[in-house]
């Protein structure tokens, strides 16, 4: 696992001493001071770096509005950040892909979650005396971006292009992208350790889905967070082009795209 996208507790553990490694936690402010949270962390939630009403492409919260973000919790454009949640990692994968279309290069998810590292490392209720930069974002172009539209989906589907669906089962069944396989995002995890699978596992695991290295991704969902989690671990995984679609299959038939429905194989 590329622990340029991915870090283990152990790693993190190692390196919070280090000024130049932030700790974001993502989850809900009073579960930050009330519940305690990873020594020297930052919260920053997860409804503060979505935004539902355009302002960016998909959820994104504009530029303008994460920098504010970042630099209230003194975050430099240099830093290495290391997010997580209580939630297997999958609201604080959809903090590093925002990151990263923001333009910050080195930008982790944590393995495991809260819960996992309380089992090996204290937290604190301390909150981190902050001192407040001046954070400059620089968003990705679209061509540079894995975040595409109707028009590059409608293209993927002219090529071998593999559509990875990571909505529940019913969803998938009513209604999906041709040709397009359902993922859930939450058989990477194993529910007891709350961190992910081994590395073979996950590959075995994909690979029975036809998701392999070699293929061209295309994902997508109903929420971001899902797309964002699948993401980041095929990343670590060393997939490389990989395309996340957030219009939903709603926008997808307002442009009279197809569809397939009904029961097969998963």
């Amino acid at each position: 696992m590329d622990d340029s996208v991915i870090v283990s507790p152990d790693w993190l553990a190692a390196h919070l001493d280090d000024p130049t490694v932030h700790v974001v936690d993502v989850r809900d402010a009073w579960e930050y001071d009330g519940i305690g949270h990873l020594p020297g962390a930052v919260n920053i939630p997860f409804d503060s770096y979505r935004d539902d009403s355009d302002v960016d492409r998909g959820t994104l919260p504009g530029a303008e509005a994460f920098a504010d973000l970042l630099g209230d919790a003194g975050i430099d454009t240099d830093d290495t950040l290391v997010a997580y949640d209580d939630t297997h990692g999958v609201f604080a994968a959809r903090f590093v892909l925002t990151a990263i279309e923001y333009g910050h290069d080195d930008v982790r998810l944590l393995d495991g979650d809260f819960s996992a590292w309380n089992r090996e490392y204290e937290t604190t209720s301390e909150t981190p005396d902050v001192e407040p930069t001046d954070y400059e974002p620089d968003p990705l172009e679209p061509a540079e971006s894995p975040l595409v539209g109707y028009d590059a989906v409608a293209n993927a589907l002219e090529r071998d292009a593999l559509f990875v669906d990571t909505r529940e089962q019913d969803e998938f069944e009513e209604g999906r992208l041709p040709g397009a396989v359902r993922f859930d995002w939450r058989e990477v995890v194993d529910e007891e350790t709350r961190r992910l699978k081994p590395e073979a596992d996950l590959e075995d695991l994909l690979a029975d889905r036809g998701i392999t290295p070699d293929r061209e991704i295309v994902l997508y969902c109903n929420t971001a967070r899902r797309i964002s989690h699948t993401y980041v671990v095929l990343t670590a995984l060393g997939y490389e082009d990989i395309h996340f679609y957030e219009g939903s299959l709603t926008e997808w038939l307002e442009h009279d795209g197809e569809i397939e429905s009904g029961p097969v194989d998963d």
